[in-house]
């Protein structure tokens, strides 16, 4: 019997500052890493002022993760310790594998009226491939299949499968899915999810109905809509919902479209020791990573 996904939890992009000076969404983080894992956080850098992001992420060091951009507007200068530069822009993905270690910089140039939009998650790395040689996947939009279903949901494939057509990221360790759905008013989306993955979706525009349920500010993470008695049955653009385990996950738009990012992969279950840039297994790879970085041992 095919089970639906239920609400787990509603969590709302918070205000938060972030690199040289970048004012951005976060969506999750440090402090509901057991809830998604194996993803430990998703920032929402949507910005129209390029005062609040033209300052950047100056060079950092990663190590131990996955970082995954998605531009939807704009230009991110990126260059690293590799060699590598260039520039991902409107409907561009970068897929970087920290891996051993990599340092790196992006830097959000905007489009030409100033408007700057996009979203990084980062993915963690299990203990076998923590110190893996590092590599980078540049995805240009044109690359990215669409798929328009029976419903009119137009899915961009970006990472994992949707009636037959595979994204062009593929052979991670967590098995992902990274799908951009945009689904008309009046329509309904079903997609198929395999058990056991943690899966959730994040709202980009609009607005919609998940998991047909109608009071999902009950599962709020944050609580401020404990004595609203008038709930909104719809989940709005800048909210993400977390969805427990199931065969499946169901959206609906009603009297307007809504436009999200469903993302799901294979749980690691192991423990995370996070600082800054560098997430390990235990407290001593922490420290290890830190000091080969002061003593210039960090790329390997």
């Amino acid at each position: 019997m095919v089970e639906n996904r239920k609400i787990r939890k509603v969590f709302k992009s918070r205000p938060t500052l972030e690199g040289a000076g970048v004012h951005l969404r976060r969506v999750f983080g440090n402090s509901e890493v057991p809830l998604f894992d194996p993803f430990l956080m998703l920032d929402d850098f949507r910005n129209t002022d390029p005062y609040q992001y033209i300052k950047g992420f100056p060079w950092h060091p990663h190590r131990g993760i996955e970082t995954i951009t998605y531009v939807l507007k704009g230009d991110v200068e990126h260059g690293d310790s590799m060699g590598n530069k260039g520039v991902i822009t409107s409907g561009d993905m970068q897929w970087m594998t920290a891996g051993s270690g990599i340092i790196h910089q992006e830097m959000p140039q905007g489009d030409n009226d100033g408007v700057m939009e996009g979203f990084q998650l980062w993915a963690n790395l299990p203990r076998s491939s923590k110190m893996m040689t590092p590599r980078y996947r540049d995805i240009k939009s044109s690359q990215v299949p669409e798929v328009v279903t029976k419903s009119g949901a137009k899915i961009k494939v970006i990472c994992g499968t949707v009636e037959g057509r595979q994204g062009p990221v593929r052979d991670i360790v967590i098995e992902p899915e990274y799908l951009d759905i945009s689904l008309p008013a009046l329509s309904e989306f079903i997609h198929q999810t395999p058990r056991g993955h943690t899966v959730f979706a994040y709202v980009i525009g609009g607005k919609g109905v998940f998991c047909n349920e109608k009071n999902p500010f009950a599962y709020d993470a944050l609580g401020e809509n404990y004595f609203d008695m008038k709930r909104d049955p719809y989940i709005h653009n800048g909210t993400a919902v977390l969805f427990d385990d199931g065969d499946q996950v169901t959206v609906s738009a009603e009297g307007e479209p809504v436009r999200f990012l469903l993302i799901s992969g294979k749980p690691i279950k192991e423990p995370v020791v996070w600082y800054g840039p560098i997430v390990m297994n235990t407290e001593e790879e922490l420290e290890v990573a830190f000091e080969e970085y002061r003593n210039g041992t960090f790329i390997k």
